[in-house]
């Protein structure tokens, strides 16, 4: 969470291909060279270069696949595949300018080509990988084993020869992270929104993979600076990129409320009515969560609303004085301080509001998790603060949902299936470490190694410092699964990499804050810690450079990393600490997602 000064904080068919070798330990053959040992070229990806860093990388040298005007995209039947497969056609129909029909395995004569294939039900497609003694081309078996990594629930096994490419996996989540591999192993012009020539030539080999942990996750906070749905759905883009596959959206605090309540409607005919520094603020009707919702889901992602409480209220007291602990609705507030508001915890009349609040967002949200913030509740002592949050937590269940909150909540009673997530920057805390050994899972978002609203250095034109400068490096160089004492790898639940807006008002803001330490946290979520190497990885990062640039996405060019091309960096506002995006590459703040199949 977000604080004012240091010293307050208290934190997912056709012939089969030739058998998988045996597990190994690590993401590379020994014989194989290390990225970190190879020339960088943008315009020949390797398997090598995929981010995050797969468990198991297999090239096989010399052999390329070239997709032609004559490719075919085959799926395994069913909408499940069938969504991903299309989703694929759109990422590479406008950058290549070919048809990639979509048509389902087994219907098409023509060899070679991309399959996608849900396990299990491997329907055959001629021109595959095929294993001798198995199903003949054009056959379909359901009798197979799964090859190493679709057999997990995000896994996926990807093969490439000189005819064809196979992405497996167990779920269409499986199949769609198997896209976005095979979306990095194209040139960085793939990424472009216009035509380009080719050729569009694929590294031959196989990888088989899937994630470390299951949540993985980022935060982007609408309340302090409101954010349109085009510029949600752009950053919803941005996370299933790199695999990530949860969106917490900081829907409520002081400065607007964001989320449209049938049942309490002067929460935003009042309450969204304004944002830091005066702005207009604004709201997302039903509909429009719901659009969010759903283009999340289509890209395997989970939104997790959050309602903060006790404190970070006072949009919700602007609106509706009754609920606050003098029974007055205080002025609306446009600054950044943090602390000072609270519903009032002794009046059964905030109860109601709460429970109508969730119970309305919950029904909008199929994930399940509701997040109910509570950090920062310093007008309230541990006692009246324990009491109100061990209520709510029995409300959230009470509408079918697990409790996530700041790590604050640690206090309250434990409640099955609750999540605790972790903002401080210290590697030890009592309190966390006994709610873990009561039931709690941990999630982890340190605010000196995830908070992608920390400034770089101190030269930054964005962004606070309270939690320390946080390069790449430091974004990348932890483990989630050992950082804090007394919570063992098994009760980490992921990680997710918060960016609060007190100082960010624009998507090309957001990126710059975002890129590149979002791919860094990414790697931690999924990778094995085997596979993970600072020198490695900061060469595979520098790759990503030139896509985000053929993207239009913004980035900071950070000095830890040798990259290629030109950056796009914002220049500072006159007289303010925040910025606009300029440069020849640069998204516009009044841009959408892009293409349909993300940016």
């Amino acid at each position: 969470m977000t604080v004012g000064h240091f010293e307050r904080t208290f934190h997912e068919i056709c012939p089969e291909s030739p058998a998988a070798p045996p597990e190994r330990s690590a993401v590379r053959p020994a014989t194989f060279p290390s990225r970190s040992t190879l020339a960088t070229s943008p315009d020949t990806p390797r398997l090598t270069d995929v981010l995050p860093a797969p468990a198991r990388v297999e090239p096989a040298a010399g052999v390329e696949f070239v997709l032609t005007p004559g490719t075919t995209i085959r799926t395994t039947p069913g909408p499940e595949a069938g969504a991903v497969g299309r989703y694929l056609a759109d990422l590479l129909r406008r950058p290549t300018g070919y048809p990639l029909p979509v048509v389902t395995a087994g219907q098409s004569d023509v060899p070679g080509g991309i399959s996608l294939l849900l396990t299990g039900d491997e329907a055959a497609t001629t021109g595959a990988p095929g294993r001798p003694g198995t199903a003949a081309a054009g056959t379909a078996s359901r009798t197979g084993t799964a090859p190493a990594g679709a057999d997990s629930a995000e896994g996926y096994h990807l093969e490439t020869t000189a005819t064809a490419v196979v992405v497996r996996a167990r779920t269409a989540a499986g199949l769609f992270y198997g896209v976005q591999t095979l979306r990095q192993l194209l040139p960085a012009k793939i990424e472009s929104a216009r035509r380009q020539s080719g050729p569009w030539v694929i590294p031959g080999g196989t990888i088989s993979d899937h994630p470390r942990f299951g949540y993985r996750g980022a935060m982007l906070d609408v309340a302090r600076h409101f954010f349109a749905v085009p510029h949600v759905l752009r950053f919803i883009d941005h996370l299933a990129r790199y695999k990530l596959n949860h969106l917490h959206l900081h829907l409520t605090d002081d400065q607007g409320w964001r989320i449209a309540v049938d049942s309490w409607p002067r929460l935003t005919s009042v309450g969204a009515a304004t944002e830091v520094d005066g702005g207009p603020g604004g709201h997302y009707t039903k509909e429009q969560y719901a659009e969010i919702v759903a283009y999340a889901a289509a890209r395997h992602v989970t939104v997790v609303p959050e309602i903060d409480l006790p404190g970070h209220t006072n949009a919700a007291l602007t609106a509706y004085g009754e609920l606050a602990p003098d029974r007055v609705a205080p002025p609306e507030y446009i600054g950044t301080d943090v602390g000072f508001s609270t519903v009032a915890v002794d009046s059964e009349r905030t109860y109601r509001f709460v429970d109508d609040v969730l119970g309305e967002v919950a029904a909008l949200t199929p994930g399940r998790y509701l997040h109910i913030g509570g950090d920062e509740a310093f007008a309230l002592d541990t006692a009246d603060y324990a009491r109100f949050m061990n209520r709510v937590q029995r409300i959230v269940t009470g509408h079918g949902k697990r409790v996530l909150g700041w790590h604050q909540i640690a206090v309250a009673e434990h409640s099955a299936g609750r999540v605790l997530q972790y903002w401080g920057t210290t590697e030890e805390d009592q309190t966390v470490a006994a709610a873990v050994r009561a039931g709690a899972k941990l999630l982890l978002s340190p605010g000196n190694r995830s908070y992608l609203d920390m400034k770089y250095s101190a030269a930054t034109p964005l962004g606070k410092d309270w939690a320390g400068l946080v390069e790449v490096r430091d974004a990348y160089d932890w483990d989630p699964g050992s950082y804090l004492a007394g919570v063992p790898a098994e009760a980490v639940l992921g990680v997710e990499a918060p960016l609060w807006t007190e100082t960010v008002r624009t998507i090309g803001d957001v990126e710059f804050m975002t890129f590149p330490r979002l791919p860094a946290i990414a790697e931690l979520g999924w990778s094995p810690v085997q596979a993970r190497d600072w020198a490695d990885f900061r060469l595979r990062l520098a790759g990503q450079g030139v896509r985000w640039s053929t993207a239009g996405i913004t980035f900071h060019r950070s000095p830890e990393v040798p990259w290629a091309g030109v950056p796009v960096v914002p220049e500072p506002r006159p007289g303010g600490s925040s910025s606009t995006a300029t440069g020849a590459d640069t998204a516009p703040a009044s841009s959408g997602p892009g293409n349909p199949g993300g940016v």
